[in-house]
């Protein structure tokens, strides 16, 4: 069976070193040895001012929220996993959608400010399959109109753009560290943020409210990683070169074997190190995608439709078409993409959809 990714694991002896170091302290959460030393190495490895780990990859989100959006109406886009909606919506904020440009499949900066209104407290923009929003436009309407900017950059770990972390930009940026990720700590998440105010609002917010063991700045929740997660984020973070650099390979082949004539695909933004995250092609229609999708299951293969459906279909928002974003999540299909992927199953998935493509 070949699925739409498979968890990079590193050699166990590697993790129960790690996980040994556990047993050692005595320490299995709150903040012990091996997060802090894992928030230390991805600071360097990021080259980011600083960092909270979070035990998963939707809490940092809604604790951003929480803090800035205090809520209100926030704009955001209809195209991507539905954490970024049901964070907006369980923060009991309003999403108010904005289609998505169909080349780089990103909020359509060019229609964000007809969306504001005197309700928007901030904009909620994704970095879509480790694509970079036009994070210069977005940050020049946000001071324009005194909005806070949060990017889900779930998919961008390792992204660069104009030759600095994807995750610099924005007032908040989060992450996700969840297995089927590149970089995962089995289930985590983090929250970035350059403003030391801000940054120690948020960090607060995330262990109860504590100042002292028995006085509080404020309401919070847990969201607090695991020494246990950490271990194995220490574990993978070696690994982060190899894991990139076979995806490259896998993409350059899917790129070169794929008939693009009836294809098409992302267009990744101009000045952008990507990551090699997901490969989304989308077809001329859903007949078609529906049709690949059938005949690689019939042989043990299985994308996923990310992202499907459009967010502002879904059954608790309110919200207007979204002609393009529901298009393309109506013809974008993932697939296979991991460490481990053989060349040649990747030539075999690109003959399957080319087969069908010419009938």
């Amino acid at each position: 069976m070949i699925n739409v990714t498979k968890t990079f694991l590193p050699p166990i002896a590697e993790y129960n070193a790690q996980v040994a170091r556990i047993w050692k302290n005595y320490w299995l959460t709150n903040r012990g040895e091996l997060v802090l030393e894992l928030e230390k190495k991805l600071v360097d490895y990021l080259k980011t001012s600083r960092i909270i780990a979070m035990n998963n990859g939707t809490i940092p989100l809604q604790i951003a929220l929480k803090v800035l959006a205090k809520g209100g109406e926030v704009i955001t886009t209809p195209f991507s996993y539905v954490a970024t909606t049901s964070a907006i919506v369980w923060e009991n904020c309003t999403p108010v959608f904005v289609d998505i440009d169909e080349t780089y499949f990103t909020i359509d900066e060019t229609k964000i400010e007809a969306a504001i209104t005197p309700k928007t407290t901030a904009i909620l923009a994704v970095h879509v399959f480790g694509n970079p929003c036009n994070v210069e436009l977005i940050e020049k309407i946000a001071k324009k109109h005194n909005l806070y900017v949060i990017y889900d950059a779930a998919h961008a770990f390792g992204v660069t753009y104009n030759g600095q972390s994807i995750f610099n930009y924005g007032d908040v940026s989060t992450c996700s560290f969840h297995a089927t990720k590149l970089f995962h700590t089995g289930e985590g998440g983090a929250l970035f943020c350059k403003d030391k105010v801000l940054n120690d609002k948020l960090y607060y917010s995330h262990n109860f409210g504590h100042k002292t063991a028995t006085s509080f700045h404020n309401v919070g929740i847990n969201g607090k990683m695991s020494e246990l997660q950490a271990a194995m984020g220490l574990a993978v973070l070696p690994y982060m070169k190899q894991i990139i650099e076979e995806r490259k390979d896998l993409v350059s082949y899917y790129d070169n074997a794929l008939n693009f004539i009836k294809l098409k695909r992302q267009k990744i933004r101009e000045n952008t190190g990507w990551n090699y995250s997901y490969y989304a092609v989308v077809f001329e229609n859903e007949k078609q995608l529906l049709a690949v999708m059938k005949r690689l299951n019939e042989h043990d293969i299985y994308p996923r439709r990310y992202f499907y459906p459009s967010l502002n279909t879904l059954n608790y928002v309110n919200s207007q078409a979204m002609p393009v974003s529901e298009s393309i999540a109506k013809r974008v299909l993932c697939l296979p993409l991991y460490v481990g992927l053989e060349v040649d199953k990747v030539k075999e998935i690109s003959n399957y959809i080319n087969a069908v493509l010419d009938e």
